[in-house]
């Protein structure tokens, strides 16, 4: 294939709404100061040269950052959507080489990046589940066919995921999940819930007798698949970048699927 018959994927993806997934992974629930982590900090303009990021300024001792300070894409030349599109295909397992085609950019400028990107450093002594071990747990919600959402917990208590689930999913919903007791409370809050037992060798079941296993996890089972694919090749990121590698991924993998939804009503108004 010819580098001509490439499609732009950097042109499918809004800048704007890159810069607003940095800034609700950076910050969370408040804007804090880079100097000194005070939170009277007012909004200052945005960069000249690209106007969705966003400048800010400390009242309390005049310090002004913007939204990639002090992150690894401060400094760069690279339009902000470059880099995510750069950190999504580099889960893909390609070469340098790749990139620079399916990205239009130079072998050189793909080097500097990748090697930027894989910076990183392991913080936290070895164990499983918790926040405080650099190894979280992170619960993933996703509709069948459909959009998906993922948050990095501090713990795996009911009290942690309720307003999660509340927030993304509409109070009727039936819900699937595996056996864990974590989602007994569902029917609780206003949810229909049904259960596959793992650890009895259970992964699918036909509850009306029709030939097709509608109670399964198999949809978020093949996120999670796709998920640990793409990050294998950024082991050892620290638990503060973690949020937003994760992000990225929920966010590339969501636009994939508005596009998807997108051309197939194109299709279907060209044949109609």
């Amino acid at each position: 294939m010819a580098a001509s018959d490439l499609i732009d994927l950097s042109g499918l993806i809004d800048d704007a709404k890159c810069f607003a997934l940095v800034r609700q992974h950076r910050w969370p629930e408040d804007v804090r100061c880079l100097v000194c982590d005070s939170l009277a900090v007012i909004r200052d303009g945005h960069d000249d040269t690209r106007p969705c990021r966003q400048r800010d300024r400390c009242k309390a001792c005049s310090g002004r950052f913007d939204d990639l300070t002090g992150t690894v894409l401060a400094g760069h030349h690279q339009p902000l959507r470059v880099w995510v599109l750069c950190l999504y295909v580099m889960g893909l397992n390609l070469s340098n080489r790749q990139i620079a085609l399916e990205l239009g950019l130079d072998a050189s400028d793909v080097q500097a990046m990748t090697e930027r990107l894989r910076c990183r450093k392991l913080a936290g002594a070895p164990g499983r589940g918790t926040l405080e071990k650099d190894k979280p747990p992170i619960l993933g919600l996703i509709q069948r066919g459909g959009q998906v959402v993922r948050r990095m917990l501090a713990n795996v208590q009911q009290a942690t995921i309720k307003p999660i689930i509340k927030a993304a999913v509409t109070e009727g919903t039936l819900i699937h999940t595996d056996e864990y007791s974590i989602y007994a409370r569902l029917p609780a809050w206003g949810y229909g819930h049904k259960t596959v037992c793992h650890g009895r060798g259970e992964y699918a079941r036909d509850e009306d007798g029709d030939g097709f296993c509608e109670v399964h996890v198999n949809t978020i089972e093949g996120f999670w698949s796709l998920l640990r694919s793409w990050l294998r090749p950024h082991r050892g990121i620290s638990q503060d970048k973690l949020p937003l590698y994760l992000g990225f991924f929920q966010f590339v993998h969501n636009a994939r699927r508005r596009g998807k939804a997108l051309f197939g009503a194109l299709i279907a108004g060209l044949v109609a």
